[in-house]
C-alpha cells in the first residue's frame, strides 16, 4: 500500500512564495505518475502539476504555467511543488497523488490515480 503524506502548505500573501511537499512511502517513482492536485471550496478537483510514469515528462496546469515547478528527490522519495507569485485564486487543499496505470491522455484526470494523501491547505491572502 502506498503512502503519500502532504506538508507545507499555510497562510501566505499574494505575490509570496511557499513550497509543498510530498512523501511517499516506498519507492513509487518508479512507474508511477506523480501528481499535485487542488480542490478550492465548491469546486472540483483541479490538475496542478505532475510527472509522467517514466519521470521523463513533466506537465502543468494552465493556471499555474510559469509560476510553479514540480520536482522530486528519489533518494528521500519526496516530490516537490514551489509555487510563486501567489494568487488569491491559488487557495485551496494541495493534494499529491501517485498511480501505476495513467497514461498521457488521462494524467488530467483525478479518476486516473489510484492512491492520495490527506492535501495540505494553502491560503493566499491579505
Amino acid at each position: 500500500q502506498v503512502q503519500l503524506v502532504e506538508s507545507g502548505g499555510g497562510l501566505v500573501q499574494p505575490g509570496d512564495s511557499l513550497r509543498v511537499s510530498c512523501v511517499a512511502s516506498g519507492r513509487i517513482f518508479s512507474g508511477y505518475a506523480m501528481a499535485w492536485f487542488r480542490q478550492a471550496p465548491g469546486k472540483g478537483r483541479e490538475y496542478v502539476a505532475g510527472y509522467s510514469r517514466t519521470g521523463g515528462y513533466t506537465y502543468y496546469g494552465d493556471a499555474v504555467k510559469g509560476r510553479f515547478t514540480i520536482s522530486r528527490d528519489s533518494g528521500k522519495n519526496t516530490m516537490y511543488l514551489q509555487m510563486n507569485s501567489l494568487k488569491p485564486e491559488d487557495t485551496a487543499v494541495y493534494y499529491c497523488t501517485a498511480g501505476s496505470r495513467v497514461i498521457t491522455s488521462s494524467l488530467r484526470n483525478h479518476n486516473a490515480y489510484d492512491f492520495w494523501g490527506q492535501g495540505t491547505q494553502v491560503t493566499v491572502s491579505s
